[in-house]
C-alpha cells in the first residue's frame, strides 16, 4: 500500500489546472457537475467506478489513442478528466500496469491498493482515506479457477470521523451465459453477510456486466444492497459504449447507512470520457463512461 500525502478538497479541486497534459475536451462548465443542493463539500462522499480499458484508449487502434499511450500521456490523461470531479474513491476495472495506476495515484495524491486478476484484468482502488486494510478475493479458502478471473477485492477505508467504510471493487465474469456471474455474485454474497447484517456503510462499486433486469442484479437487491442509480438517477444510464451508450453495467452499490444518503448518481456521458462520433481522428478515455456516485454525509 503506497501513503501518500493527502490534502484539502479546496487543493485537491485545483489539480486540474497544475497538470501539464492539457484535457482532452474544451473545460466543462456544467450545471450538474456541481453539488447537489444542500451538500457542503466536506460533508459529501463522490466515488468513481470506471473501467478503463487497459490505459489503452478507445478505439485503441486509433493514431491519437496509439501516440498517447506512446508518448506515456495516459496516466496525466485519465487523472486530470478525473480530477475535474473531485473523487474521493475511485475504483478501476481492467487496469493497465501498476506503475501506471501509481502515478495516477501520486497525481490525486491519493493512497492505492491493486487487486490481481486470475486472468489480465486487475483492479485498483484508489483513496484520499487511507486504506487500513485490503484483501484479494475474500473468499476465506481459494479461489476456485472458473470464478473471479477480472477482480474481486474488499478495503476498509479510514473516513474523517473515525469510522470504516467498508469498499468491495468487483470486475464480474463477461459473456452472454450468466452462470459464472451468478456463481460469483452467490459466493460473494455469503462473504459479506456479516458486514451487511452488522450494518456497516459498504459501497460495491465496479464493471459487473450485467444489466439492471437479470438474476444477477436481483441477488444484489436480495441481499441488501441498494443500486445508487436507481434511487437517485435520471433516465437509464447507460455506461457502456463511450460513442454511443446502450447498456447499463457499471454500478455504484450501497448498503447500510450510506446506502440513504445518495444524492446524486450518474454515468459521466461527457468530457474525454465521451467519444466524439462526428471526429474520426478522436478517441475516448475508455470504452466505458465512469459511473458517479455522490452521498451527503451529513444527512
Amino acid at each position: 500500500m503506497a501513503k501518500a500525502k493527502l490534502m484539502s478538497r479546496r487543493q485537491f479541486a485545483g489539480i486540474a489546472g497544475a497538470l501539464s497534459v492539457p484535457v482532452l475536451s474544451p473545460a466543462l462548465s456544467l450545471p450538474n457537475n456541481s453539488l447537489p443542493n444542500n451538500c457542503e463539500p466536506e460533508k459529501t462522499l463522490r466515488v468513481i467506478a470506471y473501467n478503463i480499458y487497459g490505459g489503452n484508449g478507445w478505439p485503441k487502434e486509433r493514431p491519437l489513442a496509439r501516440q498517447a499511450v506512446a508518448k506515456k500521456q495516459m496516466a496525466s490523461r485519465l487523472a486530470h478528466e478525473l480530477a475535474l470531479y473531485e473523487p474521493d474513491v475511485i475504483c478501476f476495472s481492467e487496469s493497465p500496469s501498476e506503475s501506471i495506476t501509481r502515478d495516477i495515484a501520486k497525481r490525486l495524491s491519493f493512497h492505492h491498493v491493486r487487486f490481481p486478476s486470475g486472468g489480465s484484468w486487475p483492479g485498483t482502488l484508489l483513496s484520499r482515506f487511507e486504506i487500513a486494510q485490503s484483501q484479494n478475493v475474500p473468499l476465506g479458502y481459494q479461489r476456485p479457477p472458473k470464478l473471479f478471473t477480472r477482480h474481486w477485492g474488499r478495503a476498509e477505508l479510514l473516513m474523517p470521523d473515525k469510522t470504516t467504510l467498508v469498499v468491495h471493487s468487483a470486475h464480474l465474469f463477461p459473456t452472454a451465459d450468466p452462470a459464472n456471474r451468478l456463481a460469483e455474485i452467490r459466493a460473494m454474497v455469503k462473504s459479506m453477510q456479516a458486514d451487511l447484517q452488522s450494518g456497516k456503510s459498504m459501497l460495491l462499486i465496479g464493471d459487473l456486466n450485467h444489466g439492471p433486469d437479470t438474476a444477477e442484479y436481483r441477488l444484489w437487491m436480495d441481499a441488501g444492497w441498494s443500486d445508487t442509480f436507481a434511487r437517485v438517477g435520471v433516465g437509464e444510464g447507460p455506461t457502456i459504449k463511450a460513442d454511443i451508450p446502450k447498456w447499463r453495467i457499471d454500478y455504484v452499490m450501497a448498503a447500510g447507512k450510506i446506502a440513504n444518503q445518495v444524492v446524486e448518481s450518474r454515468p459521466l456521458f461527457e468530457g474525454g470520457f465521451r467519444l466524439n462520433v462526428q471526429d474520426p481522428k478522436s478517441f475516448a478515455l475508455s470504452d466505458h463512461l465512469p459511473q458517479l456516485a455522490v452521498f451527503d454525509l451529513s444527512k
